[in-house]
């Protein structure tokens, strides 16, 4: 039992840390559950560039912490900051400031004040200034954490490359979190992208960085420099063969290529070594349903429909959060449904029924929230934007998922579907695209924010 009482000056104090418990992350922005999963994903399989495991400790901690588990939280900083050690040496103890802060909020919240003082002292005594650490320690954590906080991300990489620009690991943090965020504004521009030039810029930095170099390659494709971007996939193949996350952005590449077998064949690899990953899952659907789009003026092959509803199950079971995939379920369903009508229909393809997930309720839905002005505003822009897709309308889906990020100008899932979509369309093909479906006017809120 402790001696020390705690008073408001060591509150005070705590306050002033550096530390993911001062930091602005509502717990309400979190996928607590698939979050810890795809963390507990990369420490089993220790992915990323040198001090990525300490990272993922580190995030981990903070995610047991909130799910009300301190002494696995606690456990989880004590290997983080092993783990750093062991990684940085001498250098270590600017990595450990947002650590210690760490710890001396749990020691605080566990009732360990005499612990707490210690920790907090240790940063205070030592580190009066914020360091690129720091600024690359946060952007990290929001990177991670949600693309709620993709743009704070920004704003930390930028800051820690003022102080150290050559800096690789900052660098690739910066150049991760322009990928994300940015919106391809045309097919094919003739100037390179700001996420574009800073990948380069990375890449310079770490040239064995297998996720920047498939990034890159994915960004290359808009630009027609299909050379350059094949080479950049080769050597990531080269590099990272066992990373999961490298895999899965080269099987999308080779997808956008329409490299189906290709595609199909790598993340099918991908399961069989981790077979958790929703994204992997999520991707195989699309090359199936790629597929079945191929063959849409032949016979119909509702093989290709039932394997894409096969991995969009798995992919909403791993990750129930996992909204395009859900929306792509339903009309998966729908479709299956108008092919098989007298198949015996199962309780999963029940519930979805008496959801209302089919392609005309989905659209009522959508347009309902629009004109209501509630919330959800992008997501109902988005499922307008995957049933036009669905239905072979790529010119309306586009503009759909246009005005979904206008409403939420960091979501991931818009910006893959509306960069693929314009890789689909060509100047030629555009106006010969399903000639017989119309584009009715996009739907707007009945009033304005």
């Amino acid at each position: 039992m402790t001696m020390f009482e705690p008073g408001e000056d060591l509150h005070c104090k705590l306050q002033q840390l550096q530390s993911r418990y001062t930091w602005d992350i509502r717990k309400e922005d979190l996928e607590l559950g698939d979050l810890s999963k795809q963390l507990q994903h990369d420490i089993d399989l220790q992915l990323g560039q040198r001090g990525a495991l300490a990272h993922s400790y580190r995030f981990q901690s903070y995610v047991r912490y909130l799910q009300g588990k301190p002494e696995e939280a606690l456990s989880l900083l004590i290997e983080s900051e092993e783990k750093t050690k062991e990684c940085y040496g001498e250098e270590s103890e600017r990595r450990l400031i947002v650590t210690y802060g760490d710890l001396a909020w749990l020691k605080y919240h566990t009732k360990d004040y005499t612990q707490s003082q210690t920790y907090c002292q240790r940063v205070t005594d030592s580190f009066s200034d914020l360091h690129p650490e720091v600024y690359g320690e946060k952007g990290w954590t929001y990177l991670k954490f949600s693309k709620s906080y993709y743009t704070k991300a920004k704003e930390c990489f930028s800051k820690a490359m003022e102080l150290q620009p050559d800096n690789w690991e900052w660098n690739s943090g910066y150049a991760i979190t322009l990928y994300r965020t940015e919106v391809v504004q045309s097919i094919y521009q003739s100037f390179e992208s700001p996420a574009t030039k800073q990948l380069r810029r990375a890449l310079e930095k770490n040239a064995d960085d297998g996720v920047l170099s498939s990034l890159l390659a994915l960004k290359l494709v808009h630009y027609k420099k299909h050379i350059e971007a094949r080479g950049l996939v080769e050597k990531a193949l080269e590099v990272g063969q066992d990373n999961t996350q490298v895999m899965r952005y080269i099987g999308k590449y080779f997808r956008l290529q329409n490299q189906l077998d290709e595609s199909i064949s790598l993340l099918k690899s991908m399961l069989r070594k981790k077979s958790q990953s929703s994204f992997i899952h999520h991707q195989l659907a699309l090359c199936y349903e790629r597929k079945k789009n191929n063959l849409v003026s032949k016979r119909p092959q509702p093989h290709w429909t039932r394997l894409c509803i096969e991995h969009l199950e798995k992919a909403v079971a791993i990750k129930r959060g996992f909204h395009p995939a859900r929306a792509l379920l339903a009309l998966q369903y729908a479709q299956e449904f108008k092919i098989m009508r007298s198949v015996y229909l199962s309780g999963f393809f029940l519930s979805f029924m008496r959801l209302c997930f089919f392609t005309g309720k989905l659209k009522s839905i959508a347009e309902q929230r629009l004109k209501d002005n509630s919330r959800g505003v992008a997501f109902a822009y988005g499922i307008l934007g995957a049933v036009a897709r669905a239905e072979g309308n790529r010119s309306c889906a586009v503009s759909y998922f246009e005005r979904a990020l206008e409403e939420d100008a960091d979501n991931d899932e818009y910006l893959s579907a509306l960069c693929e979509l314009r890789l689909e369309l060509s100047p030629q093909k555009e106006d010969q695209d399903h000639p017989e479906a119309t584009c009715e006017t996009v739907p707007t809120r009945t009033a304005t924010r």
